[in-house]
């Protein structure tokens, strides 16, 4: 193997923290902080120190050895891009206040890329011209851009990343499948060479668009993203994309509908107390804007409104609660008594356990009055049956029926097939086999390089500290001099044969820093195998220490380079 340089920690640009930063909410934004691998420069905004960048070099290096092997080819374009073919697609206004958008001394309008859909697509309008050019798979590595309302978690949740975004281009939709089939195979592969615990869900679409997409979530208490994981069944979603199926009931004894007195009773639970029935009885139905338009969203009273699905619902189009101010300029509308029978001008959405045939208590749209025995289809319509209740733990599999497992996670990677919306908004043909234009169908693949950063240091970590996998670490061992002349001379001498021998070495020689702050530091930063030179340097004897399991054992200097070197 080549020698590699040893990296001295009295010469590296980097200090460790005792503290934890007092803006770190997440352990991952604590550790790389404190052990020096990242540091703020705004809000959302990092920079990676030289130990952060090794570790962020090796996850690129793996990803892109992964794509190479399924015959993609690696481009980089540019991260400030024009208006115009957002515009076509309808992003530049759908993807609202997290776009970066600015203007050039002419006036043009331009954006930071938060994905390049668009531009990959007019590069292969621009470079193929025939069904023998395709199928053709192209990615990139480079900085994304989102200003995020409010950036958390480190580097978890930024307005600048690092991702590898991917693109198929297929002139039949089988072709699709099978570039979508060869980077769900290689995401399998990175995250496992990763050393990441993940698992593929199912997931919706969003403002990228298209037909079938899935997930790659990392399990981590940091997680933004809820999963559901069958404990029976290969069953496995994001929370947003479950949706259960609409199934209507016999609701023909049930009795007239008929106003009873409530008084003081504007809340679900409040209601179930008074009438003392379970919430599950009643009918809670949220009132929100939807461009500006009123829409009532009817779920049982148990039930919160997921207003993540209700947004994905209505998308592109703005939806927010509504307020004082619109309750009073609709007095039909009466707060805490809402029902839907009777509503006027209020387009009406239900979760689908609202089903045909069911009956419920609800408002009576008047103050301190509800209706019992309110049934859907006889004494109200569903305009549209959307799935946007909260998923809870023990909901039924919608595969299998038995009780879902619910549990926080990192979104790592996405993939989608995006079809041919991209293609039909910016024209992409092929002249096909029968020399007729055919036009393209494509895919999209994301990965969060920088992200996936921080899933490793979220779910490797110990009370030590940092605990990195062996392949993306920022070297193979920690050499530890405890303080001494005798112990730095030896502790640079064992470095250097390890280097000969192509073992990616860190080394503390920081002189005047004591033996326990050099423990801890070895500790904290997490390197695979910590290489003590302390107490028996004088005789040859040196202290290997395995950071993940603890195991210690004496060797001599030559079982030392052996061991590590084999």
């Amino acid at each position: 193997m080549a020698n590699v340089p040893v990296q001295r920690m009295s010469q590296l640009l980097a200090k460790t923290l005792r503290d934890d930063p007092a803006d770190a909410e997440v352990l991952s934004h604590k550790l790389l902080v404190r052990a020096g691998y990242v540091r703020r420069t705004a809000a959302g905004v990092w920079s990676w120190l030289p130990l952060g960048k090794k570790v962020l070099a090796n996850v690129e290096r793996i990803v892109r050895e992964e794509m190479d092997a399924v015959g993609a080819q690696e481009v980089l374009l540019p991260a400030i891009l024009p208006r115009e073919p957002y515009e076509a697609t309808g992003r530049w206004d759908e993807y609202g206040p997290e776009l970066f958008r600015l203007q050039d001394r002419r006036g043009g309008d331009y954006l930071l890329g938060p994905t390049h859909e668009e531009i990959f697509t007019l590069l292969v309008k621009d470079q193929a011209s025939s069904y023998k050019d395709l199928p053709v798979i192209l990615y990139q590595i480079q900085n994304k851009y989102r200003d995020e309302a409010r950036p958390r978690a480190g580097i978890l949740r930024g307005r600048e990343f690092l991702m590898k975004d991917s693109y198929s281009f297929d002139t039949e939709d089988e072709g699709l499948a099978k570039s979508y089939a060869l980077h769900r195979e290689a995401y399998q592969k990175i995250f496992a060479r990763l050393g990441l615990d993940y698992r593929i869900c199912a997931a919706t679409a969003g403002a990228m668009g298209g037909s079938k997409s899935e997930e790659f979530l990392a399990p981590a208490e940091a997680g933004e993203d809820t999963f559901a994981d069958c404990p029976n069944c290969d069953f496995a979603a994001n929370t947003e994309a479950i949706a259960y199926e609409l199934k209507p009931v016999d609701g023909s004894d049930v009795p007239a509908a008929e106003d009873i007195p409530t008084p003081d009773t504007p809340t679900i639970e409040t209601l179930a107390a008074h009438l003392g029935v379970p919430a599950s009885a009643t009918l809670k139905n949220l009132l929100v804007k939807v461009d500006g338009e009123i829409v009532a969203v009817g779920v049982p009273g148990d039930r919160e409104v997921d207003m993540d699905k209700v947004e994905a619902h209505f998308a592109p189009a703005a939806v927010e609660l509504v307020t004082e101010t619109d309750f009073a300029a609709r007095p039909d509308l009466v707060r805490g008594y809402v029902g839907p029978q009777g509503l006027d001008k209020v387009t009406y959405i239900a979760d689908p356990r609202v089903a045909p045939g069911t009956a419920w208590i609800t408002g009576a749209n008047k103050a301190g009055t509800h209706t019992k025995n309110v049934v859907a289809g006889r004494d109200f319509e569903v305009d549209t049956y959307v799935d946007v209740v909260v998923v809870q733990e023990g909901d039924p599999c919608p595969k299998c029926g038995t009780g879902l497992v619910l549990d926080r996670a990192i979104e790592i990677g996405h993939i989608f097939q995006l079809g041919r919306k991209y293609a039909d908004a910016l024209k992409l043909d092929v002249l096909g086999q029968n020399g007729k234009p055919v036009r393209v169908t494509m895919g999209s693949y994301g990965i969060g390089v920088s992200r996936a950063v921080a899933a490793l240091a979220e779910q490797s970590a110990d009370d030590k500290g940092l605990c990195w996998p062996a392949e993306v670490a920022p070297a193979d061992v920690h050499v530890v001099a405890a303080g001494k002349a005798l112990q730095t001379e030896l502790a640079l001498d064992i470095s250097q044969k390890l280097a000969a021998a192509g073992v990616r070495v860190l080394v503390d020689d920081r002189p005047g820093v004591s033996p326990g702050v050099k423990f801890t530091d070895s500790e904290l930063i997490g390197v695979p195998q910590i290489l003590v030179a302390g107490r028996r340097a004088a005789d040859g004897v040196v202290e290997l220490k395995d950071r993940r399991t603890g195991e210690r054992e004496e060797l001599t200097v030559e079982e030392a380079v052996a061991r590590l070197t084999a």
